[in-house]
């Protein structure tokens, strides 16, 4: 798809190389097409990686896209050089005027604190409602999805007793839904985290729909305002060694953790990953920019909310 992105951002030359078709600021500007305008709130903190994996699935789509990279004003990142973030970075104050057709949140490391303790958490509530008036339909993944869900609907966060660290089988509970369309019956996710949300808090809260679980990783998939609101629990968009790279890093910190399950091939450390979850990912961000996003959203991007 021609996705439209800053001039000179990283993932760029990242991306060409994979043979996946993108196309900057100044390429676009000559298209007589009205794009999807995505905004990106980017709280992972290894910001240019994430900012690849989101790209790399949001291009599997015939639809063109400006992405806006989106930042807290409360919260310096310091994994991410500060030129890059002043150079393709907005904070939300210079964005809250603004409508966008989708948003996208993404997790943070920050899922052992409560939410009020985050540092950030007032400005991200008020995101959060912005989000309700300003954008089409919105994407939380993992803490953002916790937090979300917290936020909007009380739902509480648990922490576990061991790290849910692996990549796990998971069960479609409304095949009919559109956000499943092309999905199998089982299809795999990547998952890291401390904490979980669970389904019977999300079965008794009125406006919510649980759409997917798994056995052992718990709740998947939750949607809200008719899909709207879209929250996964789990990294869909992790590339293939991201959860190599995490165990590998928690070790030489000497922090205690797991191998991820279900992940190196005969369960060695020293094989490749067996990555399974990559058709299911580009079918979960493709179906969402479909159904929940161009599909809902208005021409006149000023009448959304």
């Amino acid at each position: 798809m021609p996705l439209n992105l800053p001039d000179k951002l990283p993932a760029i030359r990242a991306l060409e190389k994979e043979n996946i078709f993108v196309m900057n600021t100044t390429r676009a500007s000559g298209q007589d097409i009205r794009p999807l305008r995505i905004a990106v709130l980017n709280l992972m903190p290894l910001k240019i990686t994430t900012e690849t994996d989101l790209i790399r699935l949001l291009s599997n789509s015939p639809l063109q896209i400006e992405l806006c990279l989106m930042k807290v004003k409360s919260h310096t990142s310091k994994n991410t050089p500060i030129e890059h973030m002043q150079q393709f970075y907005r904070d939300f104050e210079l964005m809250k005027d603004e409508k966008y057709d989708g948003m996208i949140i993404t997790g943070a490391p920050v899922e052992n604190m409560a939410f009020e303790e985050v540092n950030y958490w007032e400005e991200i509530t008020e995101i959060f409602d912005w989000a309700h008036s300003h954008v089409t339909s919105t994407l939380y993944i993992c803490w953002a999805a916790q937090a979300g869900l917290y936020y909007h609907y009380g739902i509480p966060k648990y922490p576990l007793d061991r790290k849910m660290f692996g990549v796990f089988a998971h069960r479609v509970l409304k095949p009919l839904c559109p956000i499943f369309r092309g999905f199998d019956d089982v299809f795999y996710v990547p998952h890291s985290r401390h904490t979980e949300v669970r389904r019977d808090d999300i079965l008794r809260a009125p406006g919510l729909e649980l759409l997917s679980e798994s056995e052992e990783a718990g709740v998947y998939l939750v949607m809200g305002r008719g899909g709207r609101d879209i929250f996964v629990t789990g990294h869909s968009e992790y590339s293939p060694d991201t959860l190599d790279n995490e165990y590998k890093r928690d070790l030489a910190k000497g922090l205690p953790i797991d191998k991820p399950k279900n992940y190196y091939r005969n369960d060695d450390p020293q094989l490749p990953p067996l990555v399974r979850w990559r058709a299911h990912a580009n079918l979960l961000f493709t179906n969402w920019l479909n159904y929940y996003v161009y599909q809902q959203t208005p021409y006149n991007i000023d009448e959304i909310g």
